[in-house]
Order: structure tokens, then sequence, then C-alpha cells
């Protein structure tokens, strides 16, 4: 491969006797005659997570510029530990090897760009031995101008926006940040969704707002949601039908994280399919009566801990209670899955409210003036 090097100037073109400006990409170009070459050469420089990568050639970088409307030299946010500016360039670069196709490209901005805004501590849940991963959840019409499925598997592979949406959050990670195993990564063991953990809601099948309309984006609006997640903590409960009791099954796993792994409060997210949907839409329960009822239920005495091998950190507090939530906002309540079972998922937070979820509008200018 023979690299060779363009400056990001200004390249202007006169078309029918009207002058058009474009923005030149910046980054530094390899020229290869063997597309199996190209693979050894991402893997080789620690460029890919492992799995095989779409080159990204310059029509296709540009394809997702264009279809976002961005300038190369867009800035999408400064990593505010290091201060690493990323750019639309870079974040588009990493889209394409991750499988993204152009309308893709926004979801991944907005994720980026939700990501970096302080509450969501990027460095703190990028770096931590905890290693959690990236949830992003998609809301608005842009799931189904994606074809995204809310469905079947909707925790699993077969949905490409999803999977490569989360890829390329993790790419821009790995390439613009350094977060790759061993360096600014520092996770003990890690999880499945550190590849990609994307899914959308079921905002057709559900009985209830959806998660970005309840966390104050305007209706009909398309955005993400991100939260520093740990990995899925799947449920079953198909001997009844009581929301309460129902309820109770999600909150058992909510204190055994608890109890576990971090008895600290954050944001949790519960994943509700459709069968268990109906048994609280049935009953009149709306997402903020799973909160409450969560809020006031998930609960531990730090005594607790003393039966699962922790009885030395309970010293003298052991009567001390515990809550799973802060308060009942934050508990996300995401409707998707598969028609049939009575399963379910809790996802537990990266370390209480070190992190918090952010929702942010796809499209949205975040330092606009008016």
């Amino acid at each position: 491969m023979r690299p060779t090097r363009a400056s990001a100037c200004l390249t202007m073109v006169c078309v029918d006797g009207k002058l058009s400006v474009t923005m030149n990409l910046g980054s530094k170009r390899y020229v290869v005659d063997d597309p199996a070459a190209a693979q050894e050469w991402f893997h080789a420089r620690g460029w890919s997570d492992g799995l095989p990568i779409v080159v990204p050639t310059e029509a296709l970088v540009r394809a997702c510029l264009d279809w976002a409307l961005m300038t190369p030299d867009q800035l999408i946010g400064i990593e505010p530990v290091r201060e690493r500016v990323i750019t639309a360039e870079k974040v588009a670069i990493n889209a394409v090897m991750a499988g993204c196709l152009p309308m893709h490209f926004p979801v991944v901005v907005a994720a980026l760009t939700a990501m970096l805004r302080e509450p969501f501590v990027l460095h703190g849940a990028t770096s931590s031995t905890g290693g959690c991963a990236v949830l992003i959840v998609v809301n608005g019409p842009i799931r189904r101008e994606l074809g995204m499925d809310a469905t079947f598997s909707v925790l699993g592979p077969g949905d490409r926006a999803a999977m490569t949406i989360g890829r390329a959050v993790r790419l821009v990670l790995m390439n613009l940040l350094d977060v790759r195993p061993g360096e600014v990564d520092r996770s003990t063991l890690g999880h499945p969704g550190k590849l990609s953990y994307c899914f959308a809601e079921d905002e057709e099948a559900s009985p209830w707002l959806p998660l970005a309309e309840e966390r104050g984006v305007p209706q009909h609006a398309s955005a993400v949601t991100v939260m520093a997640a740990g990995a899925p903590r799947q449920i079953m409960n198909e001997w009844t039908t009581d929301p309460a009791a129902l309820l109770d099954t999600y909150v058992a796993e909510i204190k055994a994280s608890m109890r576990h792994y971090s008895i600290w409060p954050g944001n949790y997210a519960i994943v509700v399919p459709p069968q268990l949907r109906a048994h609280f839409d049935a009953a009149g329960w709306s997402k903020a009566d799973i909160r409450e009822y969560v809020f006031r239920h998930a609960r531990v005495r730090r005594d607790e801990w003393a039966t699962c091998g922790k009885g030395a950190v309970v010293g003298d507090k052991g009567e001390r209670e515990h809550a799973a939530l802060p308060d009942p906002e934050h508990l996300l309540v995401i409707a998707a899955g598969g028609p049939a079972g009575g399963f379910g998922a809790v996802i537990p937070p990266w370390f209480g409210k070190t992190s918090q979820a952010v929702t942010m509008a796809i499209g949205a200018c975040v330092d606009c003036e008016g």
C-alpha cells in the first residue's frame, strides 16, 4: 500500500456557468490493488473490531456526508478528557467500515453527539474495568425508513441498520479515541454488546408513548437514547397476567444485579415484549405506573450483600436500604421484542448514576443559536 496525503482545501468547479464549492476530504489515502490485503492492513493496525470491514473509499465516505448534508471538517464534538476532536469525515469513514449505508449515518452522528454530552461521562464509561457498552435505542419515523425490526430477536443479530449503527459507534471509539482492549478500554470481561448494542422501539404495537417522546423529544421526531449499559439479563414469567406480579419478576432481576454487581442507583432499562405489554395494557398500566412500581420495590438492604459473599463490606450499615433508581424517571421502559413468550429483559447501568442516559433528536443542532 502506498499512502498519499490530501489537504482539507476547497475545490471550486464551474458547472453551467455556476460556481460550485466542495470540501476535499483531509484523511490520508492508501492505494491497494488487492481487497483481501486491505482487510489485513486494517486488522494489523488495530483499526477493526476483529470482524471484516468495508473498505472506506472516498466515494462511500462522501455519500455518507452528502446524505447528512455535512462537510468533512464539521465538528461532531470534542472528547472532554483527552480533547480528541471528532469530525464528520472521521465518523463517516468508520461508519462505512462498519457497513453503514448513507441513510444510517445521521443516527450514528446523533448517538455520538449524545455520548459527548457531559451527563454521559464518555471517558469513564468507555475506560472502566466494569466493561459496559453503549446501548442505543432508536425512536421515531427513521426506524421505518431504515427498515429496523423491533420484534423477533431484537437484542440479537439480523437487523442490518441496528447492527451497523452500533458497530460504527464502537469503531469510532476504537479508532478516534483509542478505546481498544488494553489501551483506553480496561474492561476485565466486557460483553457482546461492545460489538453492537442498538435496537429500535416497537412504537406501532405499543400502547405507550415512545421512549424519546417521554424524555422530551417532540412527537414524530426521530431520536436516539444512549446509555452506558451492562449486558441484558433475560427474565420469564408466563404464569400470571397480574401487572404487579410481572414486575416483581423484573424487580427480582434488578435486585440480583444490585447484590451481585453494583448496589448504587442509576438508570436501568427494561425491555417489555408484546405478550407482557398486553397484560399491562389490559390492566390500564402506563409506563409511568411501571416506573413508580419498580422505584418503590427495587430495593435491597446492605446486609443482603452477605448472602452473596460480600459480607466484608456490610460493616455496621447492614440495615441501610438502597434503591435501584434515584427516582422513577431513571427507569427506561422500552417496548420491543417478538410476539410470543412471557419474556423480558433487564439492562443494568454501568456504575450507578455516574453516567446518565442521554436522549438526542436526530439532526439536532446542539450549539445553534436561537
